[in-house]
């Protein structure tokens, strides 16, 4: 069993994945989300959206639309998230680079998550570089999940070390 982890407290500015809701919670977000591969910047939106879950930092679904044409490629795998449903994963390519099932959507959604329907995540440390709002982001540690750490973001973070049992 994995020690109970200690909560960061937040300064000013911050949120605490602590605070997150579990199940999770879905909003919103205005901030500006740019992703770059292969030296080409494949996406940019200010109108994503944000999942929050309790010791994860939030993962961003982007429009679709906010993908430059032939960036995204079906790929092949499936898997189900208990609280968002289905997954269906994508190969982005670009610049000579490709990164393999890199990307991940939920075609149909739960009912709470509907809103998501079709927009596409990416793990961060599979691309050249993300940032929000000009900042570049660190991928939540572990590889096998999705979240963006920004500086605005303090953990500890599930997938970290130890944090198995979390």
């Amino acid at each position: 069993m994995s020690p109970q982890p200690v909560p960061t407290p937040p300064g000013p500015g911050q949120e605490s994945v602590w605070a997150y809701p579990r199940p999770p919670r879905l909003e919103r977000t205005p901030r500006r989300l740019e992703i770059w591969l292969g030296g080409v910047r494949i996406a940019d939106t200010t109108g994503a959206y944000r999942v929050l879950e309790t010791s994860h930092p939030p993962t961003y679904y982007l429009p679709r639309a906010a993908f430059l044409p032939g960036v995204l490629q079906p790929a092949a795998g499936r898997s189900v998230c208990e609280w968002k449903g289905p997954a269906t994963y994508w190969t982005l390519e670009a610049g000579g680079q490709r990164a393999e099932a890199a990307g991940w959507s939920y075609e149909t959604p739960s009912p709470p998550f509907q809103a998501i329907a079709g927009f596409v995540a990416v793990y961060a440390g599979r691309m050249d570089a993300c940032r929000v709002d000009g900042v570049p982001v660190t991928p939540q540690p572990g590889g096998f999940y999705g979240g963006w750490i920004t500086p605005d973001v303090v953990g500890p973070f599930k997938g970290e070390p130890g944090s198995m049992g979390w």
